[in-house]
């Protein structure tokens, strides 16, 4: 068999279970598949090791590893990237259950940065050139049955310009290791390569679907098959449909094979409120006997950009959103899925987002599937920044984009693709395969390409453009959607002054509202999400870019408040402040006081010496803000009537209404005192396979619970228990705040994180590491 081919269609899914959990799949009579996680269990080297990929090598006194794994710890800010570029080498001793033999063993790598190259017994199986896309290399011929196995890889993370992104400069780090999860999937001959589940007439009230099953036959079959589909919403079948495959020849390419459900009731639609989620299983038989399973999530839903802005199952829904970059503090993308999850939840449900793009490259399986959970859209891209390379290179592209749909393309979540490199010049011939390449294989989505000028070609179906300018320029396509503004034209620190984090917000707020201005504006995703690292050409001369809405540990910055509070009222009484309550924080002093929030009357009061005593109250700034559902508040401070009594500067409370009714208040204080110290856990139980992470925020604020911005505070950690800290210690707080991350060891136990301030006390949080299944291998 050409791997080469092989690799192109099944290397790109991670071959069907692989990416869906590291479990047993079902089994009867001895067939069926097996995928067997192998993230525990490495050895590493952060240097060439002679023999080091030889069965025999001895490599006891390599360090022992997880996955996922970065090749080198780092601090949060002001290191070199040239100091993770190396190449280094990975090594997994296994033995393969007896069930194995007489199957086709595949290693099925989510994602490696950024070149591979995969031995196994001391055989080359050859290299895979990417860092953000999965592979597979089949290992059957080499493997030894009855005894144990080394699996080793080069990993290459230097920035290799035969690969994309590189060739050039780019503005985000990328780290290095094994840094995404790593599987062996053992299937028969003949097995379900991918699984494609396709909505049809979602709008009609009986909705139809077509599932596309890909059969890898490796071997020929003398038998026909039969593959049955079942429709399952949770563990209730909802339809089932069978499909008859006949006998055939052995093949390097999967076959498609479509199998219909026609007019289901009771269907429930996938949106943004709702996001319903449904499963389809497909079982292979040959006759009555069982030979290969495997599922996938899906959801129903319509979605379409026209030229009066972006439809979800036929309602019109301005999009608000941010672009991502997955890189973590310390140890860059090597974060496990509950931390890539947590990212979601942050935009989608703290903050109210609706779309999210992957910037600039196919992110963690683990987000798109929070994604899906939470109903937050996605834009997804393939790996890239301003650079194209030859035609070598392009062929790389071209491959990035069948693997990432592939991958990807059962998430309801994600509505457009972007099959061009970031604001790259234009190149017709290869964005013309870019996107022939996601309309044959996909034709239920939308195309993208993220160009920063309006001259560029339009080859996609959706103009999407980075405009960082002011005003926005008005749409020149019918289908037109704004992918980044603001960000690197005013980077924010979150120690910045009050005029700094007022027009942070206020430009923000600008851009949605002439978005909001006219319809054929899809809406927009701003940039960006997270401060994130960066080389030193870029950013703030510490290797961070200061973009965010959130610093690189994801703490909000004030204008972070303006996107929460555009959210409807049912879902959330929003009101924060976008300043910080202290006199003198302003170059000449503290005028306006800007909140954003979704109540529609707000009354402020000062308290000094024990009376509140109300200073203003006020609507909404809609003349700045004319097209917002939910303009900001400015108060300036200049203009208060009566006595200058509040000038003494006590507490600040806030009270929001809606219709007449008190909603929500907030106060912060006058004293201008650092007053509590808190560490607040985003979970409180972990699984003890050495890989779960949780992060744990360390924060001063004053006595009504606001941030401190100025408090920078040498905190000192403990850890007790069966777990490892992630991080600084002792840890400098920035801008009152900061994280670190806790990451559980293998084995099960309570761990104790104390955190201790100089002035402020020592607060302590517990984790619980709970046992979870030992890898089979």
């Amino acid at each position: 068999m050409d791997r080469r081919n092989f690799m192109k269609t099944s290397g790109a899914l991670l071959a069907g279970a692989a990416v869906r959990g590291n479990v047993f799949a079902e089994e009867q009579g001895g067939q069926g598949r097996m995928v067997l996680a192998m993230n525990r269990g490495w050895r590493y080297s952060p240097k060439f090791v002679d023999g080091g990929h030889d069965a025999a090598f001895d490599d006891s006194k390599l360090d022992r590893v997880v996955v996922p794994h970065t090749n080198l710890p780092l601090p949060w800010h002001g290191f070199d990237d040239k100091e993770y570029e190396f190449i280094s080498l990975y090594r997994r001793k296994f033995q393969l259950p007896g069930e194995a033999k007489g199957k086709r063993v595949f290693v099925d790598f989510e994602g490696v940065m950024t070149a591979s190259t995969v031995w196994i017994n001391g055989q080359r199986l050859g290299e895979y050139k990417g860092g953000y896309t999965p592979f597979s290399f089949e290992l059957t011929t080499h493997l030894n049955f009855d005894g144990y196995n080394v699996l080793a890889v080069d990993v290459d993370s230097t920035e290799r310009p035969d690969i994309p992104p590189f060739g050039y400069q780019i503005d985000y780090l990328t780290f290095g290791g094994i840094y995404r999860e790593v599987s062996l999937r053992v299937v028969p001959s003949t097995f379900i390569e991918n699984i494609f589940a396709q909505p049809k007439d979602v709008m009609s009230g009986s909705p139809s679907l077509d599932v596309l099953c890909y059969l890898q036959q490796l071997e020929a079959t003398r038998d026909a098959l039969t593959i049955e589909a079942t429709l399952l919403d949770g563990d209730s079948v909802v339809a089932k449909a069978t499909q008859k495959v006949p006998a055939s020849a052995a093949s390097t390419e999967p076959l498609s094979h479509t199998i219909t459900f026609g007019k289901l009731n009771g269907i429930t639609l996938w949106d943004l409120k709702n996001p319903k989620l449904y499963t389809v299983k497909i079982r292979l038989l040959r006759g009555s006997q069982f030979v290969d399973e495997d599922s996938r999530r899906i959801g129903f839903r319509e979605a379409q950009f026209t030229d009066h802005g972006f439809e979800l199952n036929g309602k019109v829904i301005k999009l608000r959103g941010l672009d991502r970059h997955q890189t973590f503090p310390f140890v860059g993308q090597a974060m496990p899925g509950r931390v890539q999850r947590r990212d979601a939840y942050i935009l989608r449900k703290q903050y109210h987002c609706n779309i999210v793009r992957t910037s600039h490259y196919p992110q963690s399986r683990h987000f798109l599937d929070a994604c899906d959970e939470y109903g937050l859209l996605v834009l997804e891209e393939i790996p890239g920044w301003q650079h194209i390379g030859d035609k070598a290179w392009q062929d790389i592209s071209v491959d990035n984009v069948s693997r990432m749909i592939r991958r990807d393309w059962n998430h309801p979540s994600i509505v457009l693709w972007g099959v061009r490199i970031n604001e790259s010049r234009d190149n017709h011939d290869f964005y013309v395969r870019t996107n022939a390449m996601a309309h044959k294989l996909d034709p239920t989505r939308q195309t993208g390409g993220i160009r920063n000028f309006q001259g560029s070609e339009f080859l996609e179906d959706v103009f999407t453009v980075n405009d960082f300018g002011w005003p926005l320029k008005p749409p020149n396509h019918p289908r037109y959607l704004n992918t980044e503004f603001v960000g690197h034209t005013f980077p924010t620190k979150t120690i910045d002054e009050n005029s700094r984090q007022r027009e942070h917000t206020i430009r923000h707020a600008r851009v949605h509202n002439q978005l909001a201005s006219n319809p054929q504006y899809a809406g927009g995703i701003g940039w960006c999400a997270f401060d994130y690292n960066t080389h030193y050409d870029f950013g703030s001369g510490d290797r961070i870019c200061y973009h965010g809405l959130f610093d690189i540990f994801r703490e909000p910055k004030p204008a972070a408040g303006f996107y929460k509070s555009q959210c409807d009222p049912e879902d959330e009484i929003v009101l924060e402040p976008a300043f910080h309550w202290a006199m003198g924080d302003e170059s000449v002093r503290f005028t306006v006081a800007m909140v954003c929030s979704n109540c529609d009357h707000l009354k402020f009061f000062v308290r000094y010496g024990g009376d509140w005593k109300q200073i203003a109250e006020l609507d909404p700034d809609r003349e700045q803000f004319e097209h917002l559902k939910y303009p900001p508040f400015s108060l300036d401070l200049t203009k208060i009537d009566g006595d200058d009594s509040w000038l003494k500067w006590g507490d600040l409370r806030i009270d929001g209404y809606l219709k007449g009714k008190q909603m929500i208040s907030k106060t912060l204080s006058g004293l201008g005192v650092d007053q509590k110290f808190s560490i607040l856990a985003d979970d409180h139980e972990l699984g003890a396979d050495g890989a779960d992470t949780t992060r744990v925020v360390l924060r001063v604020t004053d006595e009504y619970d606001a941030i401190r911005p100025y408090a920078n505070d040498p905190i000192v950690l403990t850890l007790e228990g069966p777990a490892e800290l992630i991080g600084d210690n002792p840890f400098g707080l920035i801008g009152g705040t900061g994280a670190v991350w806790v990451r559980a060891r293998q084995e099960p136990g309570t761990v104790r994180l104390t955190a201790k301030h100089p002035r402020l006390g020592t607060q302590t949080v517990e984790i619980v590491i709970r046992p979870v299944a030992a890898e089979t291998i």
